[in-house]
């Protein structure tokens, strides 16, 4: 593009006075372009006169018109770029739509070897004209997002994607956060892509007019063939096994549905219509991502993407080098199975509760319950319960009901509003054993029946060895592992805490949430770190600020930290919550409900001391 020698027979950079609309020295917020050929050192070495001809063809049949078209101005053309701006970004995003998706087009005739590619990157930002050059972060960036792009892609920041994101016909697949080269904090960024046609004629014409596959009673979902965007054919090998990796863990996870990798790659090398796909295979999610290598180092992006709307859940990138591929091929697997059966199981809560109120299915009462519990609320709770005794009515075979039932009645006693005693929770634990003859094998069930079993059970080495076998059938449950460290941490033991809590970051590294922050706390306190206790008290608090446990432990802190003040208000807080609690209550609730499983003596004493400096009464 962006040619020396052939610019004479091209549109010229204006001065930049005329590009901004200002004189010299001024700023101007613009929309910038920036795009850069692929391999133009390359291709100029296979053949420079063919390459530079098709070049100067296509400024001057797409390219340029397109600029026009949409208002651009020039600003600089090089060897192989070329830095437009736009007043409206809207016009911006349309001209590099158009470009890219004529481009091919017009040099559809040439081998995959010396076919012409842009990459392209769009930013908007303050601009600096200076003689014939453009100065500002908004220019730096759309220089750095287009490196980012797969040869034909077009990268943009979240500021552009939010103003075009409603007005034109374009998806935007997120890739996080990108550290860019010479800039202070990270760019998020997205992919926009234009929706295509179904590209799969053939393998529609094998398979005639079939029905599409009905979707299994649980989530479903495949993991595609990732896109290999290094350039490097021998690095398919990586992307391949990384698939394979994903693919064979998430299969273990007993509550989803996955396809098996065989038909996943059917679909490798094709342009994919992602809801066709869904229809094809019967599932309701579908997971992608794209591996990028650079030398020693390698990029790979995953997202998790709902069909029928296309939405995307949950996106991701990892980063690391090939000096142990194995080591970093497990890595990303762990990190990427432990965050998705979360992200379906809440993308499936959400579509729930669209659903109607009187759905007869067993499965979907209990995603609307979970759903209700998540508010922290008395009535949140007392509605959860309702819809899972529902649940467990329809099915009384249905261990995860069981045990979410058992696990809430738990919780309602932790939050101070029932007695363990109350008719309603009487059978708690009845309901944990009755989960476990139904299903001990589920991961989930064994997870929640754990803590229900040694805590208001008061039988920690058979709580322990729920979770430890929770952790066995599935070593990438973050949720196990934070289960498994919050009982540690109740029984005094601080060091397998903290090692448990480390795996299930390691696992998770985004996602502690206030349960996780739970046990934390706890093997803080019990340490005598009442900072860094109430550090994690606060964190809590963040997500659910109703939360009597947390609010408990704070006002405890401040108390032995001599902040009294703001122990009092948190006391109020508590109160609150939990009208009528005094350090008696405290006491009922861990040695009663905890059956003692609390620390040690001392550490149960500096607890209720704590409470009783911050102006709890007896």
């Amino acid at each position: 593009m962006l040619l020396h020698g052939a610019e004479a027979s091209i549109k010229q950079p204006a001065p930049a006075a005329d590009l901004m609309g200002k004189a010299t020295g001024e700023r101007k917020l613009v929309s910038v372009l920036y795009a850069d050929m692929v391999g133009y050192s390359r291709l100029i070495g296979l053949d420079d006169v063919g390459t530079l001809a098709r070049l100067r063809a296509l400024r001057s049949d797409i390219i340029d018109p397109a600029i026009s078209e949409y208002a651009g101005r020039i600003v600089q053309t090089g060897g192989d770029s070329l830095l437009i701006v736009f007043d409206s970004i809207e016009g911006a995003v349309r001209c590099a739509v158009q470009v890219q998706q004529r481009v091919p087009e017009c040099d559809k005739d040439q081998p995959p070897d010396r076919a012409i590619r842009f990459r392209i990157g769009i930013d908007i930002g303050d601009a600096i004209a200076d003689g014939t050059d453009l100065h500002g972060d908004g220019v730096i960036i759309a220089a750095r997002l287009q490196a980012e792009c797969p040869p034909g892609g077009i990268c943009v920041s979240r500021a552009v994607r939010d103003h075009v994101h409603d007005r034109l016909d374009l998806t935007f697949e997120p890739l996080g956060a990108l550290d860019l080269k010479n800039m202070a904090r990270p760019v998020e960024a997205f992919l926009a892509r234009s929706p295509e046609p179904a590209k799969l004629a053939e393998r529609a014409s094998a398979q005639g007019t079939r029905e599409p596959l009905v979707l299994p009673d649980k989530p479903s979902l495949v993991v595609l063939p990732f896109q290999n965007m290094s350039g490097d054919p021998e690095q398919e090998y990586f992307s391949d096994g990384m698939v394979e990796d994903i693919t064979t863990a998430l299969s273990r996870i007993r509550s989803l549905f996955v396809i098996a990798r065989n038909s996943a790659f059917a679909y490798k090398g094709t342009s994919l219509d992602i809801r066709k796909v869904s229809r094809e295979l019967g599932v309701r999610y579908v997971l992608e991502g794209s591996v990028r290598k650079s030398g020693n180092r390698v990029r790979i992006t995953v997202q998790l993407i709902e069909a029928a709307s296309g939405s995307h859940i949950w996106a991701d990138r990892f980063d690391g080098t090939l000096d142990d591929v194995f080591d970093l091929q497990d890595r990303i697997t762990a990190s990427v199975v432990a965050k998705i059966a979360p992200m379906v199981r809440n993308a499936e809560i959400q579509r729930a509760q669209r659903a109607p109120t009187n759905n007869p299915q067993a499965y979907d009462l209990l995603l609307r319950a979970l759903s209700h519990y998540r508010s922290w609320t008395r009535a949140g709770y007392e509605e959860a319960v309702r819809l899972l005794r529902h649940a467990i009515t329809i099915d009384p075979n249905y261990a995860l009901g069981y045990a979410h039932l058992s696990t809430i009645f738990w919780m309602m006693c932790s939050q101070g509003w029932v007695d363990r005693t109350d008719p309603t929770v009487a059978d708690m634990l009845g309901l944990a054993r009755t989960a476990l003859t139904l299903d001990g094998e589920d991961p989930e069930v064994l997870i929640m029946v754990s803590s229900v079993t040694a805590l208001p059970g008061g039988d920690f080495n058979g709580g322990i060895a729920m979770v430890n076998k929770a952790i066995a059938l599935n070593p990438n449950s973050a949720a196990a592992f934070r289960a498994a460290g919050g009982l540690y941490a109740r029984a005094g033991d601080a060091t397998r805490a903290f090692a448990s809590f480390d795996q299930a970051e390691r696992l998770d590294p985004f996602d502690s949430g206030p349960t996780g922050y739970s046990g934390h706390i706890v093997a803080h306190f019990v340490t005598g770190a009442y900072d860094a206790a109430l550090e994690c008290c606060d964190k809590s608090l963040r997500d659910r600020p109703r939360s009597a446990a947390p609010l408990r432990y704070r006002a405890a802190c401040l108390g032995l930290l001599g902040r009294l003040e703001e122990a009092r208000q948190t006391v109020q807080r508590l109160r609150e919550v939990v009208p009528d609690f005094t350090i008696a209550r405290a006491r009922h609730h861990v040695e009663f409900d905890m059956n003692n499983l609390f620390g040690t003596p001392a550490d149960r004493e500096a607890f209720y001391e704590g409470l009783r400096r911050a102006g709890v009464p007896e």
